[in-house]
């Protein structure tokens, strides 16, 4: 069986290199791996007439959208190690469909060489869809309010086997991309030891609310935004929203999907539709008075978590995997920080990043860039 399956990186020579040994190496790595991809399609009983590549995200994983004469599939391609999390991910979407959410069915798996097969949930992603509109208000409203609906009917102490929580430790590790990343290149300097238990000591009183809460832990997807949602109308209720990219599921606060939802990093929200749709799920959860108030502190909390966790990544894309684009991104995150920043809760966290971590002007985004490839600052 022949299967002309692209890629889309692997036949680009790496800058610099000196002679042909790494490509003829790169080269046959790449035709092995064809060759485990096209025993998979076979075994799975597919003769795929055409193979193309599906806009994939920042890790290692990419995906292929497979046209047989029997329909359409997705091949997720994550060879070792990004492969790490697959058995995970076939968990997650078990568990969800289970409680009939759209997530993609498993139609066949090779756990061992990084290979599933998937369900075709189609191309209509919450951004895609929304971007064609000349006046999207009413249809973000209601792609939006689907959204926060889903996230309010989740189960309460309920989640995946094997599924780990979103402690404070995690947090805390996430938050520091962004002092190992964003804060020294912009800087032009390192940061010391004193500075970053300083940042780590406020950002555990600032997430406290969210630790200490008395709201039962859910499944947390973490990627829950419009390039991730896929908007299928055909189906009822909460199935209206297909779900992508959740390998990384967590156990943890309610709050911390809304925020990815609400704070986009590629997408624009107004103020409107944010406190509308945190008021429809405090309202769908039956969250009122004291707890609502709660529930905002900690929504605070984990978006500056977030946000910070988010600028960090973007600068090591840029700086250590060489992709300067993501830094066009970072001024909407450090402006959905701003917002989480001036929540009163977080005056500590907000008076440290004012005081310490340089914002995202022409300035610093041009020092960052000049340094795009050069790996750690």
């Amino acid at each position: 069986m022949t299967c002309a399956l692209g890629n889309n990186e692997a036949s680009a020579r790496p800058h610099g290199q000196p002679n042909d040994t790494a490509s003829s190496a790169v080269s046959a790595s790449h035709d092995a791996r064809q060759a485990q991809i096209a025993e998979f399609l076979e075994a799975a009983a597919l003769m795929p007439n055409s193979a193309s590549p599906l806009a994939g995200d920042a890790s290692a994983r990419r995906y292929l959208r497979v046209a047989t004469t029997s329909g359409r599939a997705v091949l997720m391609d994550a060879p070792r190690p990004a492969n790490e999390s697959m058995a995970f991910f076939v968990s997650v979407t078990t568990w969800l469909r289970a409680r009939g959410l759209s997530a993609p069915a498993v139609l066949a798996a090779d756990l061992e060489t990084g290979l599933l097969l998937l369900e075709d949930l189609g191309d209509a992603l919450f951004a895609r869809v929304l971007a064609t509109l000349s006046a999207p208000g009413a249809q973000e409203t209601a792609l939006y309010t689907a959204a926060t609906d889903l996230l309010a009917a989740l189960p309460e102490n309920e989640a995946p086997p094997g599924i780990a929580p979103y402690d404070e430790a995690t947090l805390l590790r996430e938050a520091r991309l962004a002092t190992d990343w964003w804060w020294p290149a912009a800087a032009g300097a390192a940061v010391s030891s004193e500075a970053i238990a300083t940042y780590e000591a406020v950002l555990r009183t600032s997430l406290a609310p969210a630790l200490e809460t008395e709201l039962a832990p859910v499944c947390v997807l973490r990627d829950y935004h419009a390039e991730n949602l896929l908007w299928l109308p055909d189906r009822e209720g909460a199935a209206r929203i297909g779900l992508l990219d959740y390998q990384d599921a967590l156990l943890g606060h309610p709050a911390y999907d809304l925020v990815s939802l609400l704070e986009d990093a590629r997408r624009d929200t107004s103020a409107a539709l944010r406190e509308a749709m945190v008021a429809r799920y405090l309202a769908r959860r039956g969250l009122g008075g004291e707890a609502a108030a709660h529930f905002r502190v900690a929504y605070a909390a984990l978006g500056a978590q977030r946000n910070l966790k988010i600028i960090g990544i973007f600068a090591r894309l840029a700086l250590r995997d060489g992709k300067p684009r993501y830094l066009d991104l970072i001024p909407r995150v450090w402006a959905h920080l701003q917002r989480d920043l001036a929540h009163p809760a977080l005056a500590p966290l907000a008076a440290l990043v004012a005081r310490h971590i340089p914002p995202p002007g022409p300035a610093q985004l041009a020092a960052v860039a000049a340094k795009t490839g050069e790996g750690a600052p």
